[in-house]
Parts: C-alpha cells; structure tokens; sequence
C-alpha cells in the first residue's frame, strides 16, 4: 500500500542548459541535469543522477546516466544505468541500454535496445558479432 517508486525521477534540477546555449565538449554532473539546448560531446554522472532532456533538447555524443528521461534528439549511444524513459518526441539515433524502460507511443530508436540484466558491476555487455567465413 505505501510504495515508494524506485524509478520515480528526481524533480529537482541543479543545472540548466537553456534553450540558446550549446555546449562543446564532454559534460560531468551530479544532481540534476535539463538540457534545452545543444550539446555536442558525451554525457556523463559524477554521482547517480537525472537527465531530462526536453523536446527542443539535442545531444550529440554518449549519454551514461542512472535516470533518463528523453524528449528530444540524441545522436549517440544511452547507456541508462537504471532507468530511461522516452517520451513521445524522443528520436535516438543509436543504442539504448537500460535496465528499466518506459516507452510512449512516438518515441524512435534507430539502434537496439539492450536489457541490461541485474549485473552488480554496472557494466555494458559488449555486442554480439556473427564470425565470417
């Protein structure tokens, strides 16, 4: 009767690219992270954290996060290490690996999702390559 969600997202923001702002080159945070704007280069934690990425957001680089929630444009890999939500808007242009995942009607993934299984170190399996004769 009183769950408290795992998954549920942090609403609090400690940083904000704004819709104007593009940034170039690698981005580390903790907290909370919202981008509006453009960032050209990966997206990384310090610590656990949130990324709300907005739908006039764009991302072009890696993204490794705890929890995602994506409603614009990444052009890379996500790598959600516990949770990823995409929301309608939402186009990712590369892989999505998670172990939780919200989709809603809209949302576009030009790449494969990967279930990341109940693995104690966190880490990405490696893809699975067909040998050639």
């Amino acid at each position: 009767m009183f769950f408290r969600n795992r998954n549920k997202i942090a609403s609090r923001i400690d940083t904000l690219v704004g819709a104007e702002t593009r940034v170039d080159g690698d981005m580390h945070f903790s907290g909370g992270l919202r981008v509006d704007g453009t960032v050209h280069g990966n997206v990384m934690e310090s610590v656990p954290s949130t990324l709300v990425l907005s739908e006039h957001g764009c991302i072009e680089g890696m993204v490794k996060v705890s929890h995602v929630v994506l409603n614009g444009k990444v052009i890379g890999p996500v790598n959600a290490l516990q949770f990823v939500e995409l929301q309608a808007k939402s186009r990712v242009t590369g892989d999505v690996s998670y172990k939780t995942l919200e989709m809603h009607t809209g949302a576009v993934v030009e790449g494969k999702l990967v279930y990341l299984a109940d693995r104690a170190d966190g880490a990405i399996p490696e893809p699975i390559v067909a040998a050639r004769d």
